[in-house]
């Protein structure tokens, strides 16, 4: 039986990563991947720039993580985002900060951080299986012994760290291998779900496909609960699709709507689109007003055509009984409110999600009450340690994503190899 001091099972950032943490120190490190090469999901991520970490202060990150985030102050009191752009730059990829603190190789080239870690692997003597695959981990009562590939052979290691993502984005590997090992483990896996999804939708305008390729350019989305509490609101860009919603905004804001519809049996969800969340909705009224009474003789589809872009405009008239080419001086006060409600407050029912494998995050996964946040061990089963989407903490698009897979995949190679 072949040894190792350390395995790590998947090659996407955080199995990297902890690869190249435990063999810093000195470890026998084998790193075993299913697939045909290494860091697929880094490699594509950012559109193919690959946001590698994001630069706003620990607190802030961690709100970006509303999935359990706070975990993460354990292992970011070990090894934080500024840790990690420090690593990037003294490997030879210096980075640049973009809006909102996303942090980017100066290149745009994601494949310049690939090839820095992979040159890491070599320089510090990794072994590296590609196109192998795990059948199960070795374990008794008190620790796991090692892994059993599906080809029958036993690889026996005092430490194995689990990689191997969640559900999402299964192109890159990320199938859901690791649920069933952790479970075997005695470990709870909490509910998988879609997080920064896209949303589907019934009403009659999405099935008509009539507003199919719309952009909304920084409007405020919000979700609803059952009772008309707002859950949450994020005002970004969002994206009218053949099916639904989609956009930065609208994929925030989805994590929200499985989290209700978990709690309501799948009924429809409300969600809301204020197209000038800058103003209430008497301001914009009396503005729509104002506007209208300045050229009465205007059509209002050229008066009020800066409040909107044409398509949206148009769309918005229909639902609030307006005709187009009607002069200003004739529009009614009831029709300029009902036009300011549907900026203020349209209204999109929800029936449900992209599948989880339309995602771009997993939420759910290995319970981390059950993980020491300072090593990424298992507090069940000694030597077994979990890292980057498989646990169950999640966030938004802009880097938290990876910087969490960073940080707990440095964090468990480093424990692993020092015990």
């Amino acid at each position: 039986m072949t040894a190792y001091a350390t395995i790590v099972i998947g090659g996407g950032p955080s199995g990297l990563m902890a690869a190249i943490a435990a063999a810093e120190k000195g470890a026998r490190v084998l790193l075993l991947d299913k697939g045909k090469k290494l860091g697929t999901k880094l490699a594509i991520s950012g559109g193919g720039r690959c946001n590698v970490t994001n630069r706003l202060p620990v607190e802030e990150i961690i709100a970006h993580l509303p999935g359990n985030g706070r975990f993460l102050y354990g292992p970011f009191s070990v090894f934080n985002n500024e840790d990690i752009i420090r690593y990037f730059e003294n490997l030879g990829v210096p980075l640049k900060e973009e809006d909102h603190g996303r942090m980017f190789p100066v290149s745009n080239k994601a494949k310049d951080v690939v090839s820095a870690l992979l040159s890491e692997l070599e320089r510090l003597h990794v072994d590296v299986r590609l196109e192998t695959k795990v059948d199960k981990l070795l374990m008794d009562d008190e620790r796991v012994r090692g892994v059993r590939l599906t080809t029958g052979e036993d690889i026996q290691a005092d430490n194995v760290i689990v990689a191997v993502g969640g559900k999402a984005v299964p192109q890159t590997g990320s199938t859901g291998d690791g649920y069933p090992w952790a479970e075997r483990a005695g470990h709870t896996v909490t509910t998988l779900y879609p997080t920064e999804v896209p949303l589907l939708s019934d009403e009659r305008f999405i099935r008509s496909k009539e507003l199919q390729g719309l952009a909304l350019r920084d409007v405020a989305v919000s979700v609803w609960n059952a009772k008309g509490k707002k859950l949450i609101t994020h005002q970004m860009d969002m994206l009218f699709t053949h099916f639904g919603i989609s956009g930065p905004a609208v994929l925030r804001c989805s994590q929200f709507v499985v989290k209700e519809q978990m709690k309501t049996k799948n009924k429809p969800v409300n969600v809301t689109i204020d197209s000038h969340p800058e103003q209430n909705e008497e301001q914009l009224f009396q503005q729509l007003r104002t506007t209208c009474k300045e050229d009465p003789k205007k059509a209002v589809k050229n008066s009020l055509k800066s409040f909107a872009q044409e398509r949206w405009l148009l769309f918005l008239f229909e639902r609030a009984a307006i005709e187009p080419d009607t002069q200003g001086a004739s529009i009614s006060n009831e029709q300029l409110r009902a036009l300011a409600h549907e900026f203020k407050q349209f209204t999109i029912s929800i029936t449900g999600t992209q599948p989880i494998e339309k995602a771009f995050v997993t939420g759910g996964g290995v319970k981390t009450k059950e993980l020491n946040p300072k090593t990424m061990e298992s507090k069940l089963k000694r030597g077994l340690h979990f890292c980057g989407e498989i646990i169950d903490v999640h966030g938004y698009t802009g880097g938290y994503n990876i910087t969490s897979a960073l940080v707990t995949g440095r964090v468990a190679g480093m424990h692993a190899a020092n015990s």
